[in-house]
């Protein structure tokens, strides 16, 4: 997590996902989980609300613009399943750790495979500004696996569930093929993680004696200013493991 290096935390991610399948890292959680992980110096970080409109993503500049905002979505995630690996793991389990180390190495592929895409339409991670908006998710549930898992997969990455399918269509009208298959593979990708995240904050619910449904939205009311917002993907949503009766009544 400390790695400020794009490339080297892709490939250092992979790496510490690939031992543990391997059985060559120990079930130990010594060392404290940093607050914040390293960044590369750039992309310039703005708050959410001083960042450009990147418009439909049908001009070029829209689609780097769009690409560059993915990419940097991903590069978040990379740290942000190390972190619940990490943070989470000793109370979790084996199988906790095993999920989201595996969704750390898919979150540093899709980073790669982005920043080949601007590669190729002349440009690079870190030519535009960003925002670090996920990662303060991640902050302010740092006290609670439950939490996380309510916020993280279960709104932020259930969003993308939403707003990708959409987003294929725009660049198959565009004529980029190649990123609206690759947008398509990630997708993909992202309902596993979802799914992960769904089932292990139900069995902490169980583990607690909660509703999840109701367990949820009460995290999602504490911890989440942004509010959960329709239009949903309610077939990839399932498919992740949120039926309709989690944000059912809460979106707004």
């Amino acid at each position: 997590m400390l790695a400020c290096n794009a490339r080297s935390k892709t490939m250092a991610a992979r790496a510490v996902a690939r031992d543990w399948r391997l059985g060559r890292l120990e079930f130990r959680f010594d060392e404290a989980m940093p607050d914040r992980p390293g960044r590369p110096d750039k992309p310039v970080l703005l708050p959410p609300k001083h960042m450009p409109k990147r418009g439909r993503g049908q001009s070029l500049r829209g689609r780097i613009a769009l690409y560059h905002a993915l990419a940097h979505i991903e590069f978040v995630a990379i740290d942000l399943a190390l972190d619940m690996a990490g943070r989470f793991g000793a109370e979790m389990g084996g199988r906790f750790v095993s999920e989201f180390l595996g969704v750390a190495a898919d979150e540093a592929m899709h980073f790669a495979l982005l920043d080949r895409r601007l590669r190729a339409l002349g440009t690079c991670y870190g030519a535009l500004p960003a925002h670090d908006g996920l990662w303060d998710a991640a902050y302010e549930t740092r006290h609670d696996v439950a939490a996380r898992l309510a916020i993280v997969p279960m709104v932020l990455e259930a969003r993308g569930l939403d707003v990708t399918p959409k987003t294929i269509d725009r660049l198959r009208e565009a004529g980029d093929d190649t990123g609206a298959r690759l947008l398509h593979r990630i997708l993909k990708d992202e309902i596993r993680h979802v799914l992960a995240g769904t089932t292990h904050f139900n069995a902490v619910c169980q583990e607690r004696d909660q509703s999840p449904e109701v367990e949820w939205k009460a995290l999602v009311n504490r911890h989440f200013r942004g509010g959960v917002k329709p239009p949903f993907n309610n077939s990839a949503r399932q498919a992740a493991g949120l039926s309709r009766s989690f944000y059912d009544g809460l979106a707004y």
